[in-house]
């Protein structure tokens, strides 16, 4: 193998593949990443088993070929180097790397000893603006559970209903649901976070569309010069649909930035209570209160003015509604309930594409 590259793509393409090599498998080539020529790019791969990511790089190559060499080390590596050209050329399992003051050599191992990239060779196919999914992707992948003993709460939901798609995350204590776009195709998969976390990670913010193909076992997201594939998660999603309140006898509509203050205020007195506090709404002053209690502290009250239908009170969690209100776009957001033992939502005026349902705390 003997090519050139710049420093600027291949430090963009290692900084967004190596993440995903892991070095604490019991494999130890799985703390690699694969260089590998394809046509006329070089490929950067790694995988941990249950994500391969590939992001392919223009190249002049002069000789093909490929080489495993330690991810971190090749990261840091490059990334320290200057912008320009690089060097890379292959002797035996020795990878030389040269710039115009720089020569190094980094001991790979054969490509033949890399797990094969997982593909999908069959399956169906849906596209959808780029931009899109990366907006859904920060509005809902905070949402999902970090608890591996409830997998199922650990995936994203991607599923069709009434001719849109749907981004769905929960821990049973928070939902989060995002309108994608329309598609006829029936889709239903249950995806690991962890690979849309690594795919959020590398997603574009330019006017392209992302290639979803999937089958039973796995799903492969192509974009631009990037490829993801990730298994699915086995199992049913939770029906969560039938935990959403259809009417709210509680509607506050206030200034989203004026709710967030309010709240990071607050919840420097809610850190020895678990991060309660007691958000009061009142129809008479259409007022907007939130407060929260430090025993050893002292306490605190902090509001705000909106549109408001309805009088009640309820307890949340302050980082479930910090981390909610900080994913919308809107200038407004709707604060509404039924009662202190019903689920609080969280969504925009008038707008129904993105839901954030908070479950209540005991007060």
């Amino acid at each position: 193998m003997k090519l050139q590259v710049t420093q600027e793509n291949l430090n963009k393409a290692l900084n967004s593949v190596a993440r995903v090599a892991n070095t604490r498998s019991t494999l130890p080539i799985l703390a690699n990443v694969m260089l590998r020529t394809v046509g006329n790019r070089l490929s950067v791969a790694a995988t941990n088993l249950d994500i391969a990511i590939n992001y392919f790089i223009g190249s002049k190559i002069t000789k093909e070929g490929g080489i495993t060499v330690p991810a971190r080390l090749m990261q840091d590596f490059v990334s320290s180097l200057p912008n320009g050209v690089i060097d890379l050329e292959l002797d035996e399992h020795k990878l030389h790397i040269k710039t115009s003051t720089y020569q190094s050599v980094i001991n790979g191992v054969a490509v033949e000893e890399f797990p094969v990239m997982p593909s999908i060779t069959k399956g169906q196919t849906i596209k959808i603006p780029t931009a899109a999914f990366k907006t859904a992707l920060q509005q809902v992948l905070f949402a999902a559970s970090n608890d591996e003993a409830r997998p199922i709460l650990t995936g994203i939901s991607l599923h069709n209903s009434n001719g849109q798609l749907y981004m769905a995350a929960t821990d049973s204590y928070r939902l989060a649901e995002k309108k994608i776009a329309p598609t006829s195709e029936n889709i239903n998969l249950l995806i690991p976070a962890s690979a849309l976390q690594d795919l959020q990670r590398v997603l574009g913010d330019n006017d392209s569309q992302t290639t979803i193909t999937y089958d039973g076992q796995q799903v492969l997201f192509r974009f631009d010069d990037v490829e993801l594939v990730a298994r699915l998660i086995e199992g049913n999603y939770p029906d969560y649909r039938k935990l959403i309140p259809a009417k709210f006898a509680v509607t506050a509509t206030v200034d989203r930035n004026e709710m967030l203050n309010i709240t990071k205020v607050s919840s420097l007195f809610a850190r020895e209570n678990a991060g309660s506090i007691t958000i009061k709404v009142e129809e008479a002053d259409k007022s907007v209160s939130i407060h929260s209690v430090a025993s050893q502290l002292g306490e605190n009250t902090a509001s705000t003015t909106g549109e408001i239908s309805g009088s009640g009170t309820i307890t949340l969690n302050s980082r479930y509604l910090l981390e909610a209100l900080q994913v919308f776009d809107s200038e407004k957001v709707n604060l509404c309930f039924n009662g202190k033992l019903e689920a609080s939502v969280l969504q925009e005026p008038d707008n129904d594409d993105y839901i954030h349902l908070i479950m209540p705390l005991k007060s």
